[in-house]
């Protein structure tokens, strides 16, 4: 059933169509008495196929198909709305059903003028029927007729405008959101740029040294000379893979540079440390050398451990214990930090808010590694992330 609601949703002239023929056979069911009272039957044909016939239509062109029903309402005044006529007839309500369709799709400017011509209608029918002792009732009706259909429009184009305004406004949240992620990922790839620069220039500047220290032993000390030579072969190659990781991330030109080498693995251990001193234990179990890591991987490793555990401290809550664990393989390094912090609160904080998640996946991209993130199935929550060595 709600499929098929959605359906007429998306389809509203399928509803109009079955609005218009039941009025229709409604019609034809007393053309026969219409014709015996005398009235043509061509006319009658005419009226009832110009003010149902637009009634499709009327969700698509509504200042047109509603003077078009009131051109077969004025049709059926001056052919059949006489003493011979009938008094109303079922494609009458054609005329209220535009006058709804104006107030709800164009406006309140629209339905008034539309009004005035019902108005003068309606007058001149009731002088044609003046008669009739029923005159004044039928008039009263119609009347009633018309402005429950204003107030049903005026209603529905309230409840429009209120569902528009509210895709309006989410379609703005949502284009400020995705900005924002822009915004936060073009900044944290510049951080990480900037970093893997600070990471080669080390690199240069320790090249730079042991070439010096190779010009002046080179006779003396041609042993001293070959060693700072492989040294600077070796710095070389590492300098070299994270230039190329570098200028892959690098967005725009850092006016700002900082000659110093930035942390690695290594400093994971002072990391949990702080955190231990924060009032969170921390068991930390590395497997494996990760000391002599590339510079760019160590240095992901150092920041990834460092958001997570700010994360634990700062959403986690009392009691909680998290888990730091390094594993080195000749093919990659694994890095796994895991809490045991609160459950639903603690999950949405860290989904919904803040640029940490950002950052470590873009971390882990750029070295092409990989990233993951979410809620722990025991509790808490997890992050891992991995990098490939080989290369």
């Amino acid at each position: 059933m709600r499929r098929f609601s959605l359906w007429m949703k998306a389809h509203p002239a399928f509803g109009d169509s079955l609005i218009a023929g039941l009025l229709l056979l409604f019609d034809m069911a007393v053309a026969v008495s219409a014709v015996d009272r005398g009235v043509s039957f061509s006319a009658y044909l005419a009226v009832t196929l110009l003010m149902l016939g637009p009634l499709p239509f009327r969700r698509y062109h509504p200042l047109g198909t509603s003077y078009l029903i009131l051109a077969g309402g004025f049709l059926q005044l001056f052919t059949h709305g006489g003493e011979g006529g009938i008094p109303v007839r079922m494609s009458d309500f054609a005329l209220a059903i535009a006058l709804y369709t104006l107030v709800a799709y164009i406006g309140r400017k629209s339905a008034l003028i539309y009004s005035g011509w019902l108005l003068a209608g309606t007058l001149l029918w009731a002088v044609f029927r003046i008669a009739e002792i029923q005159a004044v009732f039928l008039v009263f009706m119609v009347f009633v007729i018309f402005g429950f259909s204003w107030a049903m429009g005026e209603f529905i184009g309230a409840r429009r405008a209120y569902q528009s305004e509210l895709e309006q406004r989410l379609k703005l949240l949502e284009t400020e959101r995705d900005q924002q992620a822009k915004i936060a990922v073009g900044e944290e790839r510049s951080r990480i740029a900037r970093e893997l620069h600070d990471v080669v220039a080390h690199s240069v500047s320790v090249m730079i040294v042991h070439a010096d220290g190779a010009a002046y032993t080179i006779r003396t000390q041609p042993e001293v000379a070959e060693n700072a030579v492989r040294t600077i072969a070796e710095t070389g190659r590492l300098a070299l893979t994270e230039m190329r990781r570098l200028l892959g991330v690098l967005r725009s030109e850092d006016a700002e540079t900082q000659w110093a080498p930035q942390p690695d693995a290594r400093g994971v251990v002072e990391l949990a440390e702080n955190t231990r001193a924060a009032g969170v234990p921390v068991r930390l179990e590395i497997t494996g050398d990760v000391d002599d890591l590339p510079a760019g991987v160590g240095l992901s490793i150092y920041r990834i451990v460092q958001e997570a555990l700010t994360n634990t401290i700062k959403h986690a809550g009392a009691g909680t214990t998290a888990l730091v664990r390094l594993a080195r393989t000749p093919e990659e390094l694994r890095l796994e930090v895991i809490d045991n912090g609160f459950g639903t609160p603690h999950d949405v904080v860290k989904v919904s808010g803040g640029n940490g998640l950002i950052g470590m996946r873009e971390r882990a991209a750029v070295l092409g590694g990989e990233f993951e993130a979410g809620p722990n199935p025991g509790g808490g929550w997890r992050v891992r992330a991995s990098f490939p060595l080989a290369a």
